[in-house]
């Protein structure tokens, strides 16, 4: 039952008050009798896990009567009868998400991805396009991990900023009304004690930006009491440095008990049209709540509280105390109230039967497809095993698919059309499985990379030689006048132009709202740029150096990359991150973590172009797509000469299209970055050893060379080496799956192949160190003579 409760009381007769109190309590109620029977649905098996948000149910019936079309939601997974208030869920696409329902016209958050209580509302059209963010309420998706909603909070609510002030944004009327959006964020107390919350408060106050933040506190985090958590055990009171001073800077910060309805709906309705009007932002510290099931299904609270907390629950659950004073204020009858009690137990019955029975009528119509075309085998094995399976009172598929594989390998060396009906039965079923937990890893719309045009770079006859940061520089400013969706952030990124200057002059041509600095606040960074690009905004969030990618890995690796497929295409963020690595010196600044990026970052496109120019193209083609990347520059590149290129802003690289930037005939090198120029430069000398070599660049390491040129190469070659400086079996033993696994090169092997990397640790500080650690123009020209020596030692005699 979809309702939105907004009101103003002073235009309110008392009965129409009446009605709204009423209706409120009614959701809250349903709400808890969700709970309550969720809860028991994982206990008796029909669900694996439930998280609940029982004892938050008043605090978020009010707070969603500020909540208007084209607000924003960032919150975590205690929000359901937020959710149910505002209209954005239903009981039975609660239940629905519970089960795991993987049709997103079921459980349209998810498509049956995510745990229960994990939200999100579908942005995206079939084909990828944006839908009008201004006549729906918005939330963006949520993550289990506590606190990782802080982080895009901070670039939603900055949305609502860049769209007031900025006018070349007016035309995007399907993402913002005059930004006049809030962005609310929901927490619980124990997950503020965070660094990301800490970071991103900080920067809501910075920025001054319509972000609402609303502390759900109920004194514990799992079993770990307030006292162990937060210092004064209040976290509004040692926030209070961040209150607003006399000079306007910093939050207004609330604080308001859970369980007192009216004090709940009084603050809310203040403390967002201060935050909607003025672009101030709040904080809503809501106190003395309660958790009446403990924090999930894997465990009950009473192994934790005393008997006085549990008491004291007792007497202050918020329905207990909105009931008791709906009495006392004569707004209901105890017969009312008992006539709305028994009428929501009933509904939230019949939700859970119609989520069931919806969930349970495809997997028994599968079921009985299998049994069908298994009882054609006169096989006592395979008799057995259908029995099994039509004995079972509630099928899953994975019972399903079980027993069909088992069949099948029992029926190995056989032949009859009754094997093959199966098989093909069998083939359609794993296509649609993956579909149902595979798909869509990213948007895959009419706006993916694979879509843009590629053009190729154009240059005079006369181009002039320019350092590579110039040509950095001017794509992105071409990018930046084309397209005013573009904006570009981070440390040192704004007034000095970056530490490598690609974006020199550039703040001060484009302005503060386009080209900005931010704080040293790596997670919020890249939280920044999902909240801006899930608002329609095309933001570059720089990362000064890939070695500190680390203090971003939760928001880049839970959130970001695992958008598209957590939500099965139902949201996206084409965020860009910009970072630079590989050769420099020391130990911070010298990272070349391939490996880790490529662990974390599936469902993010990582570039590693080998110069300026490349990363260039790459940029022009990723800031005209939808899907996000990562693309890490080479930090001893800014400084060396190439050409301008005519069309600087215009020219693109296509992603997953390996380039041979040599031709040679008697060994493969595949590499990247700035270990390609050292192999480049090897390969001069080898060719006056008479070898001659074939260098291969990937270009991005995902996608992988789609056209599979890499093992073209080894076709014509027969020998194989991959060198990088990540550490040894890192990104290098994904480049070797990918081309003698996936591209089935091991077929076309005379030898071994071979890997050239850094060593296992970090390089240490200074010339010598790099040469001893990174791969040299020695190593390469060394390891290459090895492989040929192997294969004619008479022609090449060993060298040690």
């Amino acid at each position: 039952m979809k309702v939105t409760n907004q009101f103003d009381v002073s235009e309110l007769s008392f009965d129409d008050f009446k009605q709204i109190v009423i209706n409120d309590y009614r959701i809250c109620f349903e709400s808890r009798q969700a709970s309550l029977l969720g809860r028991k649905e994982v206990l008796t098996g029909k669900a694996k896990f439930g998280i609940f948000g029982d004892g938050k149910e008043v605090a978020q019936v009010a707070m969603a009567k500020a909540f208007k079309k084209g607000d924003w939601r960032s919150g975590y997974y205690r929000d359901q009868t937020f959710m149910f208030a505002t209209g954005i869920a239903t009981i039975t696409e609660f239940f629905a998400q519970l089960y795991a329902n993987t049709d997103v016209k079921e459980e349209p958050f998810s498509g049956g991805r995510q745990m229960n209580c994990h939200y999100a509302t579908r942005l995206l059209n079939d084909d990828g396009s944006w839908r009008n963010q201004t006549e729906n309420k918005n939330t963006s998706s949520d993550i289990s991990t506590t606190g990782g909603q802080m982080a895009r909070l901070v670039g939603l609510a900055q949305a609502s900023k860049l769209y007031r002030e900025n006018p070349a944004l007016k035309y995007l009327t399907h993402f913002s009304i005059d930004g006049n959006e809030v962005a609310f964020g929901t927490i619980g107390n124990g997950s503020t004690s965070e660094g990301v919350f800490f970071e991103a408060i900080n920067a809501a106050g910075v920025m001054q930006i319509p972000m609402a933040i609303s502390i759900w506190d109920d004194a514990y985090a799992i079993s770990v009491p307030a006292e162990l958590q937060t210092t004064k055990q209040d976290i509004s009171e040692i926030l209070k440095g961040f209150q607003r001073d006399e000079k306007g800077e910093g939050f207004e910060i609330f604080k308001v008990k859970g369980w007192d309805y009216p004090g709940l709906c009084e603050t809310y309705e203040k403390a967002i049209a201060v935050c909607r009007e003025k672009h101030i932002p709040v904080m809503i510290h809501v106190h003395e709540l309660t958790q009446p099931q403990g924090h999930s299904t894997s465990g009950s609270h009473e192994r934790y509280k005393s008997k006085e907390r549990l008491d004291w629950e007792l007497e202050h659950d918020c329905l207990v105390q909105m009931r008791k004073w709906m009495l006392e204020s004569a707004i209901a009858t105890e017969p009312e109230l008992a006539e709305i009690e028994t009428k929501a137990k009933e509904y939230v019955r019949t939700c859970r039967k119609e989520a069931w029975n919806s969930f349970q009528t495809v997997l028994k119509r599968e079921s009985a497809d299998a049994v069908q075309l298994l009882k054609r085998f006169n096989d006592e094995n395979i008799r057995q095993l259908t029995a099994n399976l039509q004995s079972l009172p509630e099928v899953s598929r994975r019972d399903i698919m079980e027993t069909v594989r088992k069949a099948l390998r029992l029926l190995a060396g056989t032949q009859s059309s009754e094997r093959n009906d199966l098989l093909n039965w069998h083939r359609e079923q794993m296509e649609l499985n993956h579909e149902r937990y595979h798909s869509r890893l990213f948007s895959g719309s009419v706006d993916a990379p694979s879509q843009i045009p590629v053009v190729p770079a154009e240059y005079d006859d006369d181009a002039k030689w320019i350092d590579g940061r110039e040509v950095l520089n001017a794509c992105f400013d071409a990018n930046i006048t084309r397209d005013p969706r573009i904006i570009a952030f981070g440390e040192d990124v704004g007034s000095i132009g970056d530490v490598n200057q690609g974006f020199a002059g550039l703040q001060a041509k484009h302005g503060e709202l386009r080209v900005a600095d931010t704080g040293i606040r790596e997670s919020t960074i890249i939280g920044q740029g999902i909240g801006l690009a899930l608002r329609g905004l095309k933001p570059i969030a720089e990362i000064q150096y890939v070695d500190y990618l680390l203090y971003a890995i939760n928001v880049i690796s839970d959130d970001l990359a695992s958008l598209s497929y957590r939500t099965k295409a139902g949201q996206k963020a084409p965020v860009i991150i910009r970072t630079r690595g590989h050769r420099l010196e020391g130990v911070w600044h010298s990272g070349s973590p391939m490996a880790m990026i490529l662990g974390i970052m599936r469902g993010i496109h990582i570039c590693v172009p080998r110069n300026m120019t490349q990363a260039a193209g790459l940029y022009n083609t990723l800031l005209r797509a939808d899907e996000p990347a990562i693309v890490i520059e080479c930090l001893n590149g800014y400084r060396l000469k190439e050409k301008m290129p005519l069309n600087i802003g215009e020219f693109t690289v296509p992603l997953g299209h390996a380039e041979v930037v040599k031709r040679g005939s008697d060994i493969t090198i595949v590499s990247y970055g700035s270990t390609l120029r050292v192999v480049e430069d090897a390969a001069v000398e080898l060719e006056r050893m008479g070898i001659s070599v074939e260098i291969v660049d990937p270009q991005t390491l995902h996608p992988f060379d789609l056209n599979e040129v890499c093992v073209a190469s080894l076709k014509k070659t027969n020998k194989l080496i991959v060198a990088d400086e990540d550490v040894p079996g890192g990104a290098s033993a994904f480049i070797l799956q990918q081309i003698l696994e996936k591209q089935k090169g091991y077929f076309y092997l005379d030898s071994a192949p071979k890997t050239i990397t850094a060593h296992e640790h970090r390089p240490p500080y200074g010339s010598d160190g790099d040469y001893f650690t990174k791969p040299s123009i020695d190593d390469v020209i060394e390891a290459v003579y090895e492989v040929m020596s192997e294969a004619d030692p008479a022609k090449f005699p060993p060298i040690y």
